[in-house]
């Protein structure tokens, strides 16, 4: 172990320029660790180095401009994808590209550099240095996620998206929890350079709670699929439109008509609910003037010769899709909402939901008056925010929480409560990743909806238009799956829901707690030591 303590020291004496070049690298290295890579243990070797190049830093500015350097280069590297949305209408929003990347890297990289600024001031050493970053590094993953409108990507904890045996303490401490355990565990290393034996005892520990993680995980985990609801079969219909052509008026009726083809191949069982994706159908489908395309729709699907009328009297699937809704002709003022509208097999509208959680600059512009620039999606109209999370009721299911696109990121924010005349029976997630191409974007999107099912302990169904679409237990595993960029269509079933949770009662709390005790002590231990 003695190159490593050697490359710690080394590390520390670099000159201002190398050391934040090696931060830089370092945090676009961490990506690696992000969906869809899963490099794991790169994090034992980039969060240590970001604590070793933080030895010689003797300024507070210099302890900043050190950690905002490391965001930087994490937030540019993880967050590269958002730039193809800007290559869809590239005559108009493509010279933002290097602006977006640049932007989102220093503007979410301040985040790192109030950490790295944060640990300097704490007066920490040894192990309370560690326990202090770990724990601020949670704080400001807590504080990301709320902070202007909030955006909680790419949090520590989902390095563990693949492993449903690590995601399994999400049903205790949340995402925000097990990023503090994550990020604990792979900063120990850096004690090595400062503790010798000691240092390699102290990582040989955070390996072991790792492994007490998985071993915890795989108890839980039952052996056998989940039960499931009976008498529902979900058909999740994957259609792979290029956003490019996704919004033309001369294809409009070519990919309605593939939605429908989708939905009427013949399966293997009878589906009771068809699912399209975020925006499927480029017409509003809830006013008066769109009776006729609802009865439309309905009667597509509808089996009238060969299908006996179903326990509750339909003779049809439940169509759910996205769609844009908007205010009668003549109403003002003029709104509209990106939304989920379910219909029977009539055409009537049985459930409806408005997206409550809006991307800036993608559905609405921040800032009008100082920025004069349009968002990225179709028409001049920004979209009004619904209401924010609800429970409806779903004919032929349980009560569901619909989630729009990325509001299924938020940890904590996916329901709109856990007693029992609140808490759904399962997460319905309709997203357009088509955005976004062959990236790490919808994959990092994927994962992220994952991790819900686990907090909350609720089945997640997720359909997106170019994938990845998915029906995933209540542990986090996979029932069935539509991978990127796959035209087609997948039927599963729905799996039961767990009893409420300890996250799905208590939130964000729990993890903050920790969080903050952390601190604690890692200050108080860490600052005593020293002196």
């Amino acid at each position: 172990m003695t190159g490593v303590a050697t490359f710690g020291l080394r590390l520390g004496t670099l000159r201002t320029s190398l050391r934040l070049l090696v931060a830089l690298i370092a945090g676009a290295v961490s990506v690696l660790t992000l969906p869809p890579v899963h490099w794991v243990p790169l994090l034992a070797v980039t969060l240590p180095s970001l604590l070793w190049l933080l030895d010689g830093v003797r300024s507070k500015v210099g302890a900043f401009c050190l950690g905002w350097a490391f965001g930087t280069g994490f937030f540019a590297a993880g967050l590269y994808w958002v730039s193809n949305a800007l290559l869809v209408d590239a005559a108009q929003f493509g010279w933002l590209v290097p602006f977006a990347i640049t932007g989102l890297g220093v503007g979410l990289g301040l985040f790192h550099g109030l950490l790295l600024l944060l640990v300097h001031l704490s007066g920490t050493r040894g192990l309370g240095r560690v326990v202090t970053f770990a724990a601020l590094w949670t704080l400001l993953e807590i504080v990301r996620g709320y902070a202007f409108t909030g955006f909680p990507w790419n949090l520590a904890a989902s390095i563990w998206a693949e492993w449903p045996t690590m995601l399994q303490s999400l049903a205790w401490i949340g995402s925000y929890g097990l990023s503090l355990i994550t990020v604990l565990a792979f900063s120990l290393p850096a004690l090595i350079s400062w503790q010798g034996r000691r240092g390699v005892a102290a990582s040989v520990a955070g390996l072991l709670v790792l492994v007490l993680l998985g071993i915890i995980g795989s108890q839980r985990l039952p052996e056998q699929a989940a039960p499931i609801v009976d008498g529902v079969t979900l058909r999740l219909v994957q259609p792979n439109i290029p956003q490019s052509e996704k919004w033309r008026n001369d294809l409009r009726q070519a990919n309605l008509r593939d939605h429908l083809a989708l939905s009427l191949a013949e399966g293997d069982k009878p589906v009771t609910h068809v699912i399209w994706s975020e925006t499927a159908l480029p017409y509003a489908l809830d006013g008066k003037d769109d009776a006729e395309l609802r009865t439309a729709l309905a009667d597509a699907l509808r089996d009238d010769d060969s299908a006996s009328p179903r326990a509750d009297g339909r003779k049809g699937p439940i169509l759910i899709t996205g769609t844009v809704r908007k205010t009668p002709a003549g109403v003002e003022p003029f709104q509209v909402w990106n939304s989920m509208v379910a219909l029977d097999d009539t055409g009537t509208v049985v459930a409806q939901f408005d997206k409550a959680h809006l991307v800036p600059f993608g559905e609405y512009m921040p800032l009008k008056s100082i920025l004069p620039l349009k968002k990225i999606t179709a028409g001049l109209v920004d979209f009004t925010a619904g209401p924010g999370p609800a429970t409806e009721a779903m004919p032929g299911t349980p009560p569901v929480s619909p989630l729009i696109c990325y509001e299924a990121i938020f940890p904590g924010a996916v329901t709109a409560g856990s007693d029992s005349a609140t808490r759904p029976g399962w997460l319905l997630n309709l997203t357009n990743d088509g955005w976004y191409g062959l990236s790490a974007g919808p994959y990092q999107h994927y994962a992220s909806t994952r991790m819900r099912a686990v907090e909350e302990g609720l089945p997640l169904v997720r359909v997106a238009n170019t994938g990845i679409s998915a029906i995933v237990d209540p542990w986090g595993r996979e029932v069935a799956r539509l991978d990127l960029e796959a035209k087609g269509f997948v039927d599963g079933p729905l799996p039961q829901a767990l009893p409420a949770t300890l996250f799905a009662h208590w939130g964000n709390a729990l993890p903050l707690c920790l969080a903050v005790i952390a601190l604690m002590a890692g200050v108080f231990g860490g600052r005593r030591r020293v002196s």
